[in-house]
């Protein structure tokens, strides 16, 4: 068995990885590469292999940066089956196509610039047709249940945690007369959070495979925890009738955050001001949560089956309409709006924060992760100005974050984790971390498991197992 590290090596986002077994070869992940424009579009557009030339490939959750390649792959002439579980099958159809529709607008945007200079315009990475089409390939599973998917490998997931429906994918090998079991823990959630199922354990690993977003910090608090501080951080705007501005993964965050409204309103811990989820993703996404009581929690389960929908409120408003989400520009505050993306790249928070930013009534929020050289990150780095949609604005704005709904675990979590890891460990590879996490993490886990190797990969190189 060989595996290369094709991304997401000493960094957060692209996460791919190529597997050779038994003569076959078999992608896990194909996620899109997030930074410098330039940067991004070369290594999302061109695959390090052929991808008519793969056999299958697996799917740990939805999160583009885990599968937002998948309908460039399949234009590139892939057309094998591509395992997940079934919650990530039905999110990774809504972002799939909502990425596909940014891809055709960033084109679109791009050609009429190059147009006025007299050049070629581009095209998209791929389009709605594409991600349509790739999804026909995808074979979901239930967690816990074991398959042969391939010659002498078995797949199994089982609950990461993260995101509704993700996973980590448990691969029981045979090549000859060799067995060995490799765990890929894809993204590990923190466990105790206010809406899905602590990560699971998993027996007899032999190598291991491992994220370190955070290997080398300590989050503020639990999920559950969370809901005060969110009442108190956005109360103080709202006393000074501003308005609280939350750039919000559309998938995980955004849910979490309406479910912390749900429970401060019924205790009262926060005054209803109107409160908008201003993204036709987050809406379709968080209609497929409903769907998918299986990944639950046991309270926020009860509340669905006993109480009712928990990711609705009085005073919460869903916008899919473009028309509804310009008119939220003239309101005044105190109001909060949620909107898509979480690092800021894209969709319609960057309108909320070119009208608002430059405020200082008002609050920026973020609530998780954001990749260097993202607008998100700039902003949180006290960058000023910055621009949005090329124009420069100053930022006067208070800026807030928090890490407590954090999808990822910390250091200390993660070796929780890797805890309910039984087994005798011969290699872990350290991989998903910039390499001010990942290398201290990867020390960590020497002193903790040191009968195992421990490797951070950088990208392009293979380990032969």
């Amino acid at each position: 068995m060989t595996i290369q590290f094709l991304g997401a090596a000493r960094t957060t986002t692209g996460s791919m990885y190529l597997l050779t077994i038994n003569k076959k070869k078999i992608l896990l992940e194909c996620g899109l590469y997030q930074g410098k424009r330039a940067e991004s579009t070369e290594q999302n557009l061109n695959f390090p292999f052929d991808p008519s030339a793969l056999d299958v490939a697996i799917l740990s959750h939805a999160h583009i940066d885990h599968c937002g390649n998948f309908p460039n792959l399949y234009r590139q002439g892939f057309h094998g089956n591509i395992f997940c579980t079934h919650a990530t099958q039905d999110l990774a159809a809504i972002m799939l196509q909502d990425s596909a529709h940014i891809q055709e607008s960033d084109a679109e945007y791009v050609s009429k610039i190059r147009s006025r200079n007299h050049e070629a315009p581009v095209k998209p990475l791929y389009t709605r047709e594409d991600a349509e089409r790739v999804m026909r390939q995808f074979v979901a599973i239930g967690y816990d249940r074991p398959i042969q998917f391939s010659e002498g490998v078995t797949l199994q997931f089982v609950d990461a945690g993260h995101i509704l429906g993700s996973a980590q994918v448990v691969l029981d090998i045979q090549e000859g007369e060799k067995k060995l079991r490799y765990l890929f823990t894809g993204d590990v959630g923190r466990g105790g959070d206010p809406i899905l199922r602590d990560p699971q354990g998993v027996d007899g690993v032999d190598y291991l495979h491992i994220e370190s977003t955070y290997g080398n910090r300590i989050h503020d608090a639990k999920g559950g925890e969370a809901d005060e501080l969110v009442g108190e951080i956005v109360q103080k705007t709202f006393a000074h009738r501003g308005k609280v501005i939350v750039p919000a993964f559309a998938v995980g965050r955004t849910q979490q955050i309406v479910w912390a409204i749900n429970k401060l309103l019924k205790k009262k811990s926060m005054q209803p001001v109107p409160v908008f989820v201003d993204s036709p993703l987050a809406v379709n996404a968080t209609e497929v949560y409903r769907l998918h009581p299986e990944c639950f929690n046991a309270q926020i389960y009860q509340y669905l089956m006993n109480e009712g929908n928990p990711f609705e409120a009085p005073n919460v408003t869903y916008i899919r309409d473009v028309a509804q989400s310009r008119k939220l520009n003239a309101l005044n505050g105190p109001i909060m709006i949620i909107s898509a993306s979480g690092m800021a790249e894209a969709g319609r928070i960057l309108h909320h924060l070119k009208n608002n930013i430059s405020d200082p009534n008002n609050l920026i929020l973020f609530m998780g992760y954001c990749a260097e050289h993202t607008l998100g990150a700039k902003i949180r780095n006290g960058q000023s100005p910055v621009n949005i949609f090329g124009e420069p604005y100053i930022v006067r704005a208070q800026i807030g974050s928090m890490d407590s709904l954090s999808g990822h675990a910390d250091k200390n979590e993660l070796i929780e984790h890797l805890d309910r890891i039984k087994g005798k460990l011969r290699k872990i590879f350290v991989t998903h971390g910039e390499e001010e996490q990942a290398l201290p993490f990867a020390d960590t886990l020497r002193a903790h498991r040191p009968e195992a190797e421990v490797l951070v990969p950088v990208k392009g190189q293979a380990v032969e197992i």
